[in-house]
């Protein structure tokens, strides 16, 4: 993903050897239509400065790298000793088409090769996989200590995380790593003090029996954001991180009162603080969001208050499947049979709530059966009206999940994509 053309206007004068920053400024393109893009984000270490109306950036730091990256659009690197002068950077633009590969699908080879197949013969080019998953368990051998202390290591179906980033991108897959955060039993029962508890004072566990830890630890925080980082060094071109939330479930202790302004803080505190490490890795953040947090005006009692999670995250992937949206929205009581209208109309609705143009959202769509209304089953029409929906309000493409990982072109248009 990153032999990209480089054609970036760039004026780069560096300073004496002694001095320990170095000064760029320059103008970003997209490379097709050839016009400035606003609000370009620029990175040289930890410092981040955005593109303004006609492109153009100023910028000093140190770093080895300069990073360069805007919405809807592929990022890019450069490295600064050999950055060049009067150079334009061109940003290729993408819109990502993904399946979704859990803990144990990226390790099964029938899984993981069917879904690179069907990736091959059609629109999909963008894969979201399992590197922390839903029980906690760690799906690639980490440096992170904390994984191999508590046991999260016990299974390893990624042999090595920086070959399989770079067999995507010569694949021309957009890579995304999916880190569950707040839901992690080996933790829980490993370190009992990070671990949510009831009024008896017992691990909390939820109604699949996995424990939760405490949203406002910093050593929860960073025990996830080292895992991300590990993510990003290897080359994923997102991190995105899912059960950023409090269980929905009352009476439970916590070392705060339970209040939606702690909970709000608490959420967008991870957001921030994560968004803060990434930031020398030029790395896209994204989170997995309630639907009903689009239409709700509180924080949905789980913490996630949508004007307050946009500032640190690139994408918001809303999971509009019709499935969860057990009350339905204003106008449609029966969601299953309404697919692209809950997907067009909450999109809609997110984007006359916080502003944000439709490239800012990246929605989960159902690709499995009802099982809320009336087990309908969701094939072909179902999945392209979703994919219409998500369209329609301009997002930045979509992504399929289905929990067995079984995948077919119901749906989706058939196109070969040229191989590198």
């Amino acid at each position: 993903m990153k032999n990209f053309s480089l054609l970036f206007l760039l004026t780069l004068w560096v300073v004496p050897a002694t001095a320990v920053t170095t000064n760029y400024s320059g103008t970003v393109i997209d490379a097709q239509s050839k016009k400035p893009i606003v609000d370009a984000m620029v990175t040289l270490g930890n410092t981040v400065t955005h593109t303004t109306a006609n492109g153009k950036f100023q910028i000093s730091g140190s770093g080895d790298q300069l990073g360069i990256r805007a919405y809807a659009h592929l990022r890019q690197e450069m490295a600064t000793p050999t950055a060049p002068k009067d150079a334009t950077i061109a940003l290729e633009p993408f819109t990502p088409k993904a399946l979704y590969l859990s803990f144990y699908g990226i390790g099964d080879r029938h899984l993981r090769e069917a879904a690179l197949k069907l990736m091959a013969e059609t629109e999909l080019n963008a894969l979201v996989i399992d590197l922390k998953g839903d029980r906690g368990w760690v799906s690639f051998k980490s440096d992170t200590a904390l994984a191999s202390t508590i046991g999260a290591q016990k299974i390893i179906t990624i042999k090595n995380l920086k070959t399989l980033a770079a067999d995507l991108h010569a694949k021309k897959i957009y890579s995304i790593a999916r880190i569950v955060v707040f839901k992690d039993s080996p933790l829980a029962a490993n370190r009992p003090e990070l671990a949510i508890k009831t009024a008896s004072g017992a691990i909390f566990r939820d109604r699949e029996g996995l424990a939760w830890c405490n949203p406002y630890s910093r050593a929860v925080w960073d025990y996830n954001i080292d895992l991300a980082v590990e993510a990003a060094r290897a080359g994923f071109d997102e991190i995105q991180f899912d059960y950023v939330r409090f269980p929905d479930r009352r009476g439970l202790v916590y070392p705060m009162p339970n209040t939606e302004v702690n909970r709000v803080a608490a959420i967008s505190g991870f957001f921030a603080e994560a968004r803060k490490r990434l930031t020398p890795y030029n790395v896209f953040l994204s989170a997995d969001l309630f639907g009903y947090v689009v239409w709700n005006s509180n924080d949905t009692d789980i913490g996630q208050k949508l004007e307050n999670l946009a500032p640190a995250l690139d994408y918001m992937s809303f999971m509009l499947y019709p499935s969860g949206f057990q009350f339905g929205i204003p106008g449609y009581l029966n969601p299953v049979h309404h697919p692209k209208e809950i997907i067009y109309l909450t999109l809609e609705k997110a984007k006359q709530r916080t502003g944000l143009p439709g490239i800012r959202f990246r929605p989960w769509l159902q690709a499995f059966r009802d099982y809320a209304f009336d087990r309908t089953q969701f094939g072909a029409s179902q999945i392209r009206a979703q994919i219409e929906g998500a369209d329609q309000s301009n997002s930045n493409g979509w992504m399929l999940w289905n929990p067995h990982n079984v995948y077919a072109n119901d749906g989706l248009r058939l196109e070969t994509r040229n191989k590198p």
